[in-house]
This record gives structure tokens, C-alpha cells and sequence, in this order.
């Protein structure tokens, strides 16, 4: 994995869960914004995601390859399937303004499996 690619990552996510929580504060639905930083956080996640597939394929020895491979996974599906959930709409009232909670802890959760996957990659030594 690319370290700094990592940082920016963490960064990203974090302004996500900061920006979910200030959503839910103000008591906003998710709205075109909020689904835009979803997908931008989400296509860099697809983009560590790619590097680190095409390096592990490559021929890199993890310890623990389909530990790492399975948390590559999840970092790439938590956010997109987070944002279903929080734009969800009830029949007579719309989009809940707990959507911006939603993606909150999603992103949090990414942030874990990111942090995760790069102490895997550091325990392969790479």
C-alpha cells in the first residue's frame, strides 16, 4: 500500500464523519453533497484498493493475505451500501435526517478497516 495514499484516505474519512455529524446536528437529510463525498472517498478507497490487489496478485507476501483481501473488500463496499441506507426514504416523510449518522459511522468504519489494512501490510514486511 501507498502510505501517503493511506493518509489521504484517513483524512478524506474523516472530514466525511465530521461532515455526516454536522449534517444530523443541523438536522439535513443526506443530500447531493453529502452523496458526492460518499462517492469520492468511496472511488479513492476503490483506487488504494486497486493497488493493493494488483501488488498482493503480484507476487507480495502478507501473512495473512485473505485477511487482507476480504478488509480490501469491506473498505470499498461499507461506504456505497451506508449510503443506501442514510438516502432511504420512508413513504410519507422522505429521507431521514439520521442519514448524515449513518454515513458517520460508516466512515468511522472504513477508517478502522483502512487502519487495519495497512498494520497487515506492514506485518508483511512491504
Amino acid at each position: 500500500m501507498i502510505g501517503w495514499l493511506v493518509v489521504v484516505v484517513l483524512v478524506v474519512l474523516a472530514a466525511l464523519a465530521a461532515f455526516g455529524i454536522g449534517s444530523t446536528i443541523a438536522r439535513r437529510p443526506p443530500g447531493r453533497a453529502m452523496r458526492t463525498a460518499v462517492l469520492g472517498a468511496a472511488g479513492l478507497l476503490a483506487v488504494q484498493a486497486a493497488i493493493a490487489a494488483v501488488r498482493v496478485f503480484g507476487g507480495v507476501r502478507l501473512p495473512e493475505t485473505s485477511t487482507f483481501l476480504i478488509y480490501l473488500v469491506v473498505s470499498v463496499g461499507v461506504l456505497p451500501i451506508a449510503l443506501q441506507f442514510a438516502t432511504a426514504s420512508d413513504e410519507n416523510e422522505g429521507p431521514s435526517r439520521w442519514g448524515g449518522t449513518v454515513v458517520a459511522v460508516a466512515a468511522i468504519a472504513t477508517a478502522v478497516a483502512v487502519v487495519r489494512l495497512q498494520s497487515l501490510w506492514a506485518a508483511g514486511g512491504v
